[in-house]
């Protein structure tokens, strides 16, 4: 079955674009990060966190709704649903988190955040193309001459792996996670410059299908996707769970500001019913509804469906993340 992605990619690289084009992805790779709470609590009091099954069981659910273009997983989930065969007759792409860098490392009581991020590589590439052809690789700028040299060596020894495997890759670009001497109101043009200057030296064979970076409000989002169109499609990633007027109005302002791609984990994972966020999430892209009456048919759609809301409507209405505050 072919896949919504490969189709909406087309689109967007040929000029056609439409908001109905617009790609989602369920980022569902925490557990390549946290650990056992990666997943968030059972709900069920017992104070226990959701275990690999109940994870594997939201996999499924969003997948068969068909409201996403991409699930993306670890390598070890990929490969269990794989083998039912889930997205086979599925609109819906695999994918699979190519490299764990130590940004994402979360164990209980650890510090590594306090440090300069470096690269590493859990899953292997023959491995993965069994189970799909789309991954995400993951890179952090730091403005620390040997971390950030040390990333780009591993990444370019990455595309040598990479070549004829057949396997494609989105390029994903954190900020640092450590204060890097640079200003906060400067560090946007610092990150789109290293995306910039680090995939010119790159053919269209090893460019990636899009990359994946936060939302540093709508300046940064519009220089970088106004830069070099077509080849270059930007995504955003969700960040905190925060509120569900958060995830509306970050996927409203970054796909107006030139974002063709949303891939979002905790705003999915930890609302109260997926499938309905990321219906919410194409009302507001597609200009059917505002972020703020996407939040009050969310909370409708909830007390129909006697779902205990984890905010009251109010709180849900605002704005809790800075940099959102910038375009309302």
């Amino acid at each position: 079955m072919e896949k919504s992605l490969d189709q909406k990619l087309e689109k967007i690289r040929s000029g056609r674009y439409t908001p109905s084009d617009f790609i989602i992805a369920d980022a569902k790779d925490s557990d390549m990060g946290g650990g056992v709470t990666s997943f968030g609590l059972a709900g069920d009091g017992s104070g226990h966190c959701k275990s690999v099954p109940d994870y594997l069981a939201a996999m499924r659910s969003v997948t068969r709704t068909g409201l996403v273009d991409i699930m993306l997983m670890s390598a070890s989930a990929a490969e269990r649903l794989a083998a039912e065969k889930l997205f086979e007759n599925s609109r819906v792409t695999p994918a699979v988190r190519l490299n764990d860098a130590t940004d994402v490392w979360g164990p209980r009581h650890s510090n590594y955040k306090a440090s300069p991020a470096r690269d590493f590589r859990s899953a292997r590439i023959d491995c993965v193309r069994r189970l799909a052809d789309l991954g995400l690789y993951s890179i952090t700028f730091s403005n620390d001459l040997e971390s950030d040299w040390n990333f780009l060596s591993d990444f370019h020894r990455f595309l040598d792996d990479l070549s004829g495997s057949n396997l494609r890759y989105f390029l994903e670009v954190f900020n640092p996670q450590i204060d890097v001497g640079i200003s906060r109101d400067k560090l946007p043009a610092f990150v789109n410059d290293c995306i910039v200057r680090s995939l010119a030296g790159l053919t269209q064979a090893d460019m990636p299908q899009f990359l994946k970076m936060p939302y540093n409000g709508p300046w940064a989002m519009e220089e970088l996707c106004r830069y070099d169109p077509g080849r270059l499609i930007v995504g955003v990633l969700g960040g905190g769970a925060g509120t569900a007027r958060d995830t509306f109005e970050l996927v409203r302002q970054s796909e107006k500001f030139g974002a063709r791609v949303a891939l979002f984990g905790r705003k999915i994972q930890f609302s109260e019913d997926s499938a309905q966020t990321v219906k919410m999430m194409r009302a507001v892209v597609e200009g059917e509804l505002s972020s703020k009456e996407a939040v009050k048919a969310f909370h409708a759609h909830l007390s129909e469906n006697g779902i205990a809301p984890k905010r009251p409507l109010d709180e849900d209405l605002e704005i809790t993340e800075e940099v959102l505050m910038n375009d309302v």
